[in-house]
């Protein structure tokens, strides 16, 4: 079976096409537009994927992160970044407050959903 996955996500044309692709690959999406029902979607629903913006009208990814890490969140649950935050030291900036993995935006299309797979994959095998 395929992982269920939050989109943790404010801007709507990026929610669209990520929906987009993960629904027409099948997978079970739940949406969230801001931190603090993110959060609440996540610790109610208990994803196996969540896809997180950084640059959030609430509060950004990052604090996101750490505080669903420092939650009831299951341990083997795969967070990936996917922001448009492409400077130096962003991408450990995210891995540091608990992400597992990091991609830039604009996606890709054609290997977005092999990019998150092989993370999600990365992530079950620790």
């Amino acid at each position: 079976m395929k992982p269920s996955i939050l989109i943790i996500e404010d801007n709507e044309q990026n929610m669209y096409m990520l929906s987009y692709l993960l629904k027409g690959n099948d997978y079970h999406v739940i949406e969230a537009y801001n931190g603090n029902d993110g959060i609440n979607l996540a610790l109610k629903y208990n994803p196996e994927i969540i896809l997180l913006d950084i640059q959030l009208p609430d509060m950004d990814g990052y604090e996101i992160c750490v505080k669903l890490r420092n939650d009831k969140l299951p341990k083997a649950t795969t967070i990936i970044a996917v922001t448009s935050y492409a400077m130096g030291g962003d991408r450990e900036k995210a891995l540091r407050a608990g992400a597992d993995g990091y991609i830039e935006k604009p996606i890709n299309t054609e290997t977005f959903v092999s990019e998150m797979i092989r993370i999600f994959n990365k992530k079950q095998q620790k």
